[in-house]
């Protein structure tokens, strides 16, 4: 029975593995993200700096995740050399990325901006990118062929 079971595994379509493992990905972006925020607030980030607070994080966690998700799937599906470009890519984006935080921090436009929180959202950046990098090449992979 286990033969017969090795020899005809259970298929799951495609795109419900991609989005199971998108969502994962994002949830796990999102709980780590809940420890830097958590550990900012700590060493002084004030409550209120709304930025920090679990709504805000989580939406454009998630947010990112799926945009960037998108943006790999059509880079995998028209470039003739994919990897190279999200290696040169992927870093450019993070570091934009950046942009508005540092904004934050120079213009104090936020109530309760402190540069302990600003780069907390900075270290949030990052932890998107490792966490979510990693889940588009195992469930998004780039051609082997292609470089």
């Amino acid at each position: 029975m286990s033969h017969q079971l090795a020899a005809h595994p259970a298929r799951r379509p495609r795109g419900l593995v991609v989005a199971g493992g998108l969502i994962g990905a994002a949830a796990v972006a999102v709980a780590i993200n809940a420890i830097v925020a958590a550990t900012a607030h700590a060493v002084g980030a004030s409550d209120d700096f709304e930025a920090l607070q679990l709504p805000a994080y989580a939406v454009l966690t998630v947010f990112g995740v799926l945009v960037a998700a998108a943006a790999w799937a059509i880079i995998r599906a028209r470039s003739a050399r994919p990897a190279r470009l999200l290696r040169t890519l992927v870093p450019v984006v993070l570091i934009v990325s950046l942009t508005p935080d540092i904004m934050v921090g120079v213009s104090d436009s936020r109530p309760r901006t402190s540069w302990g929180a600003v780069i907390a959202l900075m270290v949030m950046h990052v932890v998107v990118a490792a966490v979510a990098v990693p889940a588009y090449r195992r469930l998004l992979p780039l051609p082997a062929t292609q470089g």
